[in-house]
């Protein structure tokens, strides 16, 4: 609601501010825990703004919803100075999740007699007359909220009020930056740290227990698993520190999504990739809350919606033996989301039969809880499971049907770089790569010129790769690099970090950019020489023998006709 004009605040009241400001930073000052900084930021923020009540929550955005730490001050029916379980779905409060109202504080008074916001309708139940509400930042987002209510004999709050509050938990955010800095290492283990969600290793460890509910009660457990689409091109035309951003307003709206499914769980599993994982919903539920995600998503600034699919063990998929299965259906459900643009959920077991999604997922195969001695730990990669594959003949199945499908019956019809790109972006998705570059070099020339490239995920070294893309227009002179000049002319190489015999000059191109191996793969038509890189890591398929494949698909994209890059 608009606030009421400031009033010129009286001296005594810029001092009693100021001492206030200067009591809570003094206070913070030898707080070193999360919780005494919040029972002290509460009790020192009551007294500042002369309120009734001051709480602190927080936003747990795996599960979508605000938790109230602490409540001080006069506790109404109901409440407990430090609640074991107060929450409150953001959803239920928007303007927390609105970026373009960060960091300005706000207020609902019970003068807003037709209002059904859930504030207004908290303040009558508990008797009290207004709030103030201010977003607590940490780290450029939103940690969660300084609340602050008076009674009705107290004065209203205004702008000046807006104003303090807002400065308050700035100081405030300062404390909290102090303990969390002391939580990191353990918090990191299972959080990711770009949009404060749950990460991967949090996602599987609850998607095996969840699955063991399966089997034990029967206990529906479902899948939502979406891609943003736009990423790369937002990456590439702004830079990825624009793409961050649109990564951290998407984990906003997935966050709002699980407080809808209580209990729930978001995550981020790496890259444009995220999932949410509900227990105890009917499919039915699950995707009404998909449909609601990829509306969201649809109208983010700079985005271009999600590609989603559902899985849920409630819908006729099969059996459901392993909890790689069920990601395997939601992921070959977002894969066909991606592939067929479209702009509501993907959900397996729900198509014609035989239904498509189920196919493409597979056979289940079940992975043994434990390895046999001897042997490596159990393969974990689930995100793309069937889906990714480096047995050659698969490999070359799958470009050459991209190619097709791309220029269905006219593939060599299509520009040399397009279909190129077609050859590079399948293969090295098909390895689950990190990267891919494209390179050019006119006729007779020695001079390579990077003209495309595509970063599926950032490798320990992000420096690295942006240094690369702010050199795309960067020449390279391929006497420095024996081995790419060799590709050049229709050749091409294996190389893996440590390797006995590896070019030096490749060997640093690895390192540097964090990489553990690279497969590349080059030739020339009328229009010059070109060079194919696809770079892998640690979560990558192994590349080793398949040098001959990416020649070959090479060789395939530079027959036809010819056409220099832009």
């Amino acid at each position: 609601m608009p606030l009421p004009p400031p009033a010129a605040p009286a001296a005594s009241d810029a001092a009693r501010r100021l001492h206030a400001v200067m009591e809570l930073a003094r206070a913070l000052a030898t707080a070193h825990t999360l919780m005494d900084v919040v029972r002290t930021s509460a009790r020192q923020a009551r007294l500042a703004m002369d309120a009734a009540l001051a709480s602190i929550s927080v936003w747990e955005r795996d599960s979508g919803h605000l938790r109230v730490l602490v409540n001080d001050g006069d506790l109404a029916e109901g409440e407990e100075a430090l609640p074991n379980a107060e929450t409150y779905a953001v959803t239920d409060f928007p303007e927390i999740i609105d970026h373009t109202a960060w960091p300005n504080a706000w207020s609902n008074s019970v003068d807003e007699h037709d209002s059904e916001h859930e504030r207004v309708v908290a303040l009558r139940r508990r008797g009290r007359h207004g709030c103030m509400v201010a977003p607590i930042m940490v780290e450029g987002r939103v940690w969660g909220e300084l609340y602050l209510a008076r009674h009705a004999d107290q004065p209203r709050f205004d702008a000046v009020d807006a104003e303090f509050a807002a400065v308050l938990a700035a100081q405030i955010s300062a404390g909290l930056a102090q303990a969390e800095h002391y939580q990191r290492i353990e918090k990191l283990a299972f959080t990711d740290p770009l949009t404060g969600l749950a990460n991967r290793r949090a996602i599987d460890a609850r998607l095996d227990a969840a699955m063991n509910r399966h089997y034990r009660e029967g206990t529906v457990v479902s899948l939502i698993v979406c891609d943003v689409n736009g990423l790369k091109r937002l990456n590439d035309e702004r830079g990825h520190d624009v793409g961050d951003r649109l990564l951290e307003r998407f984990a906003d709206q997935l966050s709002a999504c699980s407080a809808m499914l209580p209990g729930s769980m978001a995550a981020r599993l790496g890259g444009d990739e995220f999932c949410v994982l509900a227990e105890g919903f009917s499919p039915d539920e699950v995707v009404a809350v998909a449909e609601d995600l990829c509306r969201r998503a649809l109208r983010m600034h700079d985005g271009e919606g999600v590609a989603c699919g559902v899985a849920s063990t409630g819908d006729p998929v099969g059996p459901v033996t392993s909890a790689d299965r069920l990601f395997r259906l939601a992921d070959a459900a977002q894969y066909r989301a991606k592939g067929s643009r479209a702009i509501h959920p993907v959900v397996a077991g729900r198509g014609q039969p035989p239904d498509l999604t189920v196919s493409l997922a597979g056979d289940d195969a079940p992975v043994a809880a434990e390895p046999a001695a001897g042997l490596p730990p159990r393969d974990r990669r689930r995100f793309r499971g069937a889906l990714h594959n480096a047995d050659p003949g698969r490999l070359l199945a799958a470009v050459l049907g991209a190619l097709d499908e791309r220029e269905p019956g006219r593939v060599h019809r299509a520009d040399t770089l397009g279909r190129l790109e077609i050859v590079a972006d399948t293969f090295a998705r098909m390895l689950d790569g990190v990267s891919w570059w494209i390179s050019y070099v006119p006729p007779q020339g020695r001079a390579l010129r990077s003209v495309r490239y595509s970063i599926h995920r950032m490798t320990g070294t992000p420096s690295a790769a942006r240094a690369r893309y702010e050199a795309l227009t960067t020449e390279y002179d391929l006497a420095a690099y024996p081995a790419s000049a060799e590709a050049v002319q229709g050749g091409g190489f294996v190389q893996q970090v440590g390797d006995v015999g590896n070019d030096p000059a490749e060997e640093d191109l690895l390192l540097i950019g964090g990489y553990k191996a690279m497969v590349v793969a080059g030739g020339t038509n009328a229009a010059g020489g070109w060079l194919v890189e696809v770079f892998t890591d640690d979560l990558s398929l192994p590349v080793q023998g398949l040098g001959p494949v990416l020649r070959a698909l090479v060789a395939v994209a530079l027959t036809g006709g010819a056409s220099l890059p832009e």
